[in-house]
């Protein structure tokens, strides 16, 4: 049972959300109702925010997001939401991972995680979004069910972008359909055509919208830097990945990639000739 001070934090964690984000909310005894007509318990909207305390600027702005991706998806049927399942991976600790309770399918090797995200849900009705934690279950939706067929989605894209690669092994990945990069390395029939007889190969994912398989003609900063510079929606693996028919590893943390770039002898020029001064 929460205690007085905490329910009364949360009720006004609601009302300063209602006012600043021009949410029609309704606070009572037993939960908060929404456009909607459905009555989120209290219990819901304290899993929505995630273990931060009410009365923080950041418990607002989490709660402002939660509430709005619950009513995109409120007035929504079970089947309209099917028809939209589609498969997300994405890397262990992402900004947007929902938790544990979202994980339909780890890969082996601790990086990468499937669940369900859905498709044409949101401003942008091409993008796949992952719904916040406890949202789909206060709309009266389980995505349990709907994962077979994401598997199956999964495994069909993963085939076309193993028959793309065949074609032209030098392009970076790319995505295919509504599965990113990310989501395409959850794909065993990929990571077979990648590793080929060699059984392992390295990746860079910086982003979850290009990866790239040639390390040794990358900067050994890059896939830091670039993992740095893109936003949260976008990025990928913070480091490099080694990959097998059954697993996605993180590379181990360590070293310099930029000191060692910076170490390495500049190229010789092609043009002019090689002279003592210039």
């Amino acid at each position: 049972m929460e205690s007085l001070p905490d329910q009364v934090a949360l009720r006004q964690c609601v009302l300063a959300v209602s006012v600043l984000n021009n949410l029609d909310l309704e606070p009572a005894d037993d939960g908060v109702r929404i456009a909607s007509g459905r009555v989120l318990p209290w219990s819901a909207l304290r899993a929505g925010l995630r273990g931060t305390d009410p009365v923080s600027p950041v418990a607002r702005v989490r709660l402002a997001t939660w509430l709005r991706a619950v009513t995109a998806l409120a007035w929504r049927s079970p089947q309209d939401l099917a028809s939209r399942a589609r498969p997300v991976g994405l890397p262990v600790g992402h900004v947007h991972h929902p938790g544990p309770a979202w994980v339909r399918e780890p890969v082996l090797g601790g990086a990468l995680d499937l669940g369900v995200g859905l498709v044409g849900v949101g401003s942008d009705p091409d993008a796949v979004i992952v719904a916040p934690a406890g949202v789909l279950a206060a709309c009266g939706h389980d995505d349990a069910g709907w994962w077979p067929d994401c598997r199956d989605y999964l495994d069909r894209m993963g085939e076309l972008a193993a028959v793309r690669y065949r074609r032209d092994p030098r392009q970076p990945l790319r995505p295919m359909g509504d599965c990113d990069v990310a989501t395409l390395l959850g794909s065993a029939r990929l990571r077979q055509e990648l590793v080929g007889t060699d059984g392992m190969r390295a990746a860079a994912v910086p982003t979850r919208s290009r990866g790239w398989l040639d390390l040794s003609r990358i900067d050994p900063a890059f896939a830091l830097a670039a993992a740095s510079l893109a936003g949260d929606d976008e990025r990928g693996f913070e480091r490099p990945l080694l990959l097998t028919i059954d697993e996605v590893v993180l590379a181990r943390p360590g070293g310099d990639p930029a000191l060692e770039a910076l170490r390495d002898a500049a190229a010789p020029d092609p043009v002019l000739p090689a002279v003592r001064y210039r």
